[in-house]
């Protein structure tokens, strides 16, 4: 490969202390995520340790309160942070990416007393959280999740199985989706299930085309009874904090899409710039050219649309619509840029001994995550032109 360096991001931040904590994510990047992240993913293995360093630092839980332990961050900033270490590795990009927002029901709608006892062990405490609302048959649609939880005097007894978690069978911690009631949307409550819940467990890790150091396993509960107290919010309103929860998180799924396709355009520039056929580097060419032109292009477009939404979210304004706006083209962007990326390399792409071939596959991963790109379509269709005629 290229010992050219990619050149760094030129990003607007708000604050002096937002670019110093720019700078310590890249540093972190450099030195403890990227050089181990080929290989640890071609041995499927979670870098745990890296995410006990994040929690130290303070990189688990930005968005949130400092009352609790959090970095009391902008999401402009939070998701640029996001960003760089999906770059260096989207393992690690998506699995702060789900700890936040498996994070965000307890900070957003749990009382003073369960965010004093949770929040700051979640945020700066070494926990890992993970996000239960998919199902074997109820992905898409969300809102007919079958895993009930039963009132048994002072605590709730749960049983079902959720599907594609990430971090499911290694997490500190669940926010589990559960019907309480009536079919539809309004039956559902949330609750915080602890990790070594009796009754709790999880199947072996699904064997993924890419992604394969982050696990993503069912997880089944038998039983788990979890007190009254781990209730998060009114009975009946676990599905309004779900989507909540998921506007959020569609904006760090776009932040990380745009880190990979970031990763793959560097990647890309690199080895154009040395590789040489017919006397010249191959980046003289101008078929080459103008595809870098358009990748870099969709990028920066990218970013834009992520941080334009963020900073909506940051004024309190809606952003629910720029939210799937921004998965949907981000997703796609990284698609199509990784894919790129690998053309611009040949035959070399198309081999692991160089990141391209493992962008790609990885790409694809987020443009189903959160909400397939289809259900953004969708979002953004009732947004623009209202709810479909029934």
């Amino acid at each position: 490969m290229s010992d050219r360096d990619p050149q760094p991001v030129e990003r607007q931040l708000p604050t002096e202390e937002a670019r110093d904590l720019l700078a310590l994510v890249r540093e972190i990047a450099q030195r403890e995520i990227a050089p181990k992240a080929a290989e640890e993913e071609d041995a499927a293995r979670f870098p745990r340790e890296v995410f006990t360093l994040l929690s130290e630092a303070g990189l688990l839980g930005l968005p949130y309160d400092s009352e609790y332990g959090g970095g009391e961050q902008p999401y402009e900033v939070y998701l640029q942070v996001l960003e760089e270490l999906a770059a260096a590795r989207l393992t690690v990009g998506l699995g702060v990416s789900v700890h936040t927002l498996a994070s965000y029901a307890v900070a957003t709608h749990g009382t003073k007393q369960q965010q004093v006892e949770h929040l700051p062990a979640m945020l700066g405490g070494g926990l890992l959280g993970a996000y239960c609302l998919s199902e074997p048959a109820s992905g898409s649609d969300a809102a007919s999740l079958r895993t009930r939880a039963v009132r048994d005097g002072d605590s709730w007894v749960l049983s079902g199985t959720k599907a594609w978690i990430t971090h499911g069978g290694i997490a500190d911690f669940y926010t589990v989706m559960a019907r309480t009631g009536e079919d539809g949307p309004r039956g559902i409550t949330a609750f915080l299930v602890p990790g070594d819940a009796e009754g709790l467990s999880a199947a072996v890790p699904e064997k993924k085309m890419g992604l394969k150091g982050s696990p993503t396993a069912q997880v089944h509960l038998d039983g788990v009874r979890v007190s009254d107290d781990r209730r998060i919010g009114e009975e009946g309103q676990g599905f309004s904090i779900a989507l909540s929860a998921l506007d959020s998180g569609r904006l760090g799924i776009a932040a990380c899409a745009i880190g990979v396709a970031q990763a793959a355009l560097d990647a890309a520039v690199g080895y154009a710039t040395e590789r040489r056929q017919f006397g010249h580097p191959i980046a003289d060419f101008q078929g080459l050219r103008f595809m870098i032109a358009d990748m870099a292009t969709q990028i920066e477009a990218g970013r834009a649309l992520y941080l334009a939404a963020a900073r909506l979210r940051d004024a309190g304004l809606p952003f629910a619509k720029q939210a799937a706006m921004a998965k949907l083209h981000c997703t796609d962007t990284a698609m199509r840029v990784t894919t790129d990326a690998v053309q611009i390399l040949g035959g070399y792409g198309y081999t692991a001994d160089f990141p391209a071939e493992r962008y790609m596959r990885e790409a694809k991963v987020l443009q189903i995550v959160e909400g397939t790109n289809q259900i953004q379509r969708m979002v953004i269709a009732r947004h623009v032109a209202g709810p479909e005629a029934r």
